[in-house]
């Protein structure tokens, strides 16, 4: 069930989203970032990435996953999942999926440890 900020109560993943969550945490954990982050797009590819933090550019690890999907070619998204401390996904993480995704696309949020936080929509 959804509420009207796109919020569910489920915490049970099946196995694409939990690799995709496990994805996010190897990037987090190997990169030594604040946040991991991937995202699978229409064809079921996965794209992974870690926050990016230069002098000249700053992106958040799922705005940075989203931008990889983009210049691969993906049209769409069929879900996203960020590794973090934060207590809710960054709206400016959920407007990036929603761009490529739909309002609906479903947004992941684990904590440190990998276990799932959140379920939101990007929407």
């Amino acid at each position: 069930m959804t509420d009207s900020t796109g919020t569910t109560d489920s915490t049970a993943l099946d196995a694409e989203d939990r690799k995709i969550v496990t994805l996010a945490r190897s990037a987090r954990a190997r990169n030594g970032v604040a946040e991991g982050a991937a995202v699978r797009d229409e064809t079921g590819r996965t794209y992974v990435a870690g926050t990016v933090a230069l002098e000249s550019l700053k992106l958040s690890a799922l705005q940075t996953a989203v931008a990889m999907a983009v210049a691969s070619g993906a049209t769409s998204l069929e879900a996203a999942a960020v590794v973090s401390a934060a207590e809710t996904p960054a709206d400016a993480d959920r407007a990036a999926v929603r761009d490529l995704g739909g309002p609906e696309t479903p947004v992941l949020l684990a904590g440190p440890d990998g276990t799932l936080r959140l379920r939101v929509t990007a929407g």
